[in-house]
């Protein structure tokens, strides 16, 4: 597997890759499990080669969000990776990403309004921006992304549309389902900060997604079923609710009652100093 830091070897390297097939890309920022590992796994069966991209963007964390100790460990990340058949690792700083003359952003609305856009204002136009600059450096035929970033995956996805991107299409933009614990809770880099106590406490947002679900299935009203999960949630030692929100499931629009159009339930819940997001269908 090729490590690549710096842009003009990264264009060498994809243009080796792709003279002899496909290249799926896999953005992570890295701290890699399992839900990242399917994520290569699934590039795999998508392309002939997977490149994954290992860059902590600092344009997606606010000032007072986790961006000091998001954790980094580009050595084991790398051998993860090389043990699945990756062909390229891009591994870039920050200022191969942003020189210091970096002016660019890419702002992405409607999709990203609520949610995660409300929580943490900016963070999707630094995803979108470092997205696109991750498609025009790599030029994958397809990318895959978890759905536990559901918010995320739509705004890609409308980012790619709205530029008429070609590398990958919007078609290709790949959504991959959430890998969880035996226990329901969703794998995530940030799970790695929970203590022993909070970690068992965490299971009721899984647990209780589920049960909002059983009851608004079963004819309970929207805002009925999700201020009963905030309630339980505090109940199980969450300290907060940023959001539990039935929304569709494309335009990420709210909605009053559910309808024709497919809905997801969205949560993000804080912890012991952690947030926690899952969204699961309705």
């Amino acid at each position: 597997m090729q490590i690549v830091q710096q842009l003009d070897p990264l264009r060498s390297a994809v243009d080796a890759l792709k003279a002899s097939g496909t290249l799926a890309l896999v953005p992570t920022m890295g701290a890699l499990h399992e839900g990242h590992l399917t994520l290569v796994r699934a590039a795999r069966a998508a392309a002939t080669h997977v490149a994954v991209s290992i860059f902590v963007n600092p344009r997606q964390f606010g000032p007072k969000e986790d961006l000091a100790r998001y954790p980094r460990q580009l050595e084991r990340d790398c051998e993860l990776l090389e043990a699945e058949g990756v062909g390229l690792a891009w591994a870039p700083d920050v200022t191969a990403m942003y020189p210091e003359d970096y002016a660019t952003s890419v702002s992405v609305t409607g999709v990203s309004d609520g949610l995660c856009g409300d929580m943490r204002p900016g963070h999707f136009d630094g995803v979108a921006t470092v997205v696109c600059k991750l498609f025009n450096q790599v030029r994958p035929d397809a990318a895959l992304f978890g759905e536990k970033d559901w918010q995320q995956l739509a705004v890609i996805r409308r980012m790619a549309r709205d530029l008429d991107l070609v590398l990958p299409r919007t078609e290709a933009i790949l959504g991959v389902p959430t890998v969880r614990e035996s226990d329901g809770l969703a794998l995530s880099s940030r799970n790695a900060y929970l203590s022993a106590g909070d970690r068992k406490a965490a299971v009721a947002l899984p647990d209780g997604m589920k049960a909002a679900i059983a009851a608004i299935r079963a004819g309970t009203p929207l805002a009925a079923a999700t201020a009963k999960l905030k309630a339980d949630l505090i109940a199980a030692g969450f300290s907060s609710v940023d959001y539990a929100e039935v929304r569709d499931a494309v335009s990420i629009a709210p909605v009053a009652a559910l309808g024709e159009a497919p809905a997801r339930l969205f949560v993000a819940a804080r912890i012991g100093g952690t947030r926690l997001i899952d969204n699961m269908p309705v």
